[in-house]
């Protein structure tokens, strides 16, 4: 891949990571942050209801669901990174061949070759029984 060809990655890549890096820690604060009761400084005389307490529970679990989500892709960003650093960026981790424009355009991060990422993504198909 040509020099010029690989800055618009770079810059692709350090763009995509500036962004998680703000989603992450934006989510940490909400995920973190503090309950209903919390928020309104413990001053309410409404008793705290189960279903609120259950919703405040659901809304974390969900947030740090996507924040593990978020911080994986900004892992494979690094190490697209990385590739660009060590020269290895645009080729196949699984069969060292080359991985298309195309491909690098709509995923930046992407590790493998279209035809090596849909072999990794089939099911394993266990041979069938041979008849005795």
């Amino acid at each position: 891949m040509k020099a010029a060809e690989m800055k618009v990655f770079k810059a692709a890549l350090e763009s995509i990571r500036s962004r998680l890096r703000g989603d992450v820690s934006a989510m940490a604060n909400v995920a973190l942050g503090h309950s209903r009761s919390e928020t309104n400084g413990g001053l309410s005389n409404m008793p705290i209801h189960m279903a609120d307490i259950g919703s405040d529970a659901y809304e974390q679990e969900f947030t740090l669901s996507l924040m593990a989500n978020e911080e994986g892709t900004l892992e494979m960003v690094e190490e697209a990174l990385e590739r660009i650093r060590s020269k290895t960026y645009g080729c196949c981790e699984e069969c060292e061949g080359v991985i298309s424009k195309k491909r690098l355009e709509a995923i930046p991060f992407a590790s493998l070759c279209i035809r090596c990422a849909e072999k990794m993504e089939q099911p394993h198909n266990p041979r069938p029984r041979q008849p005795r």
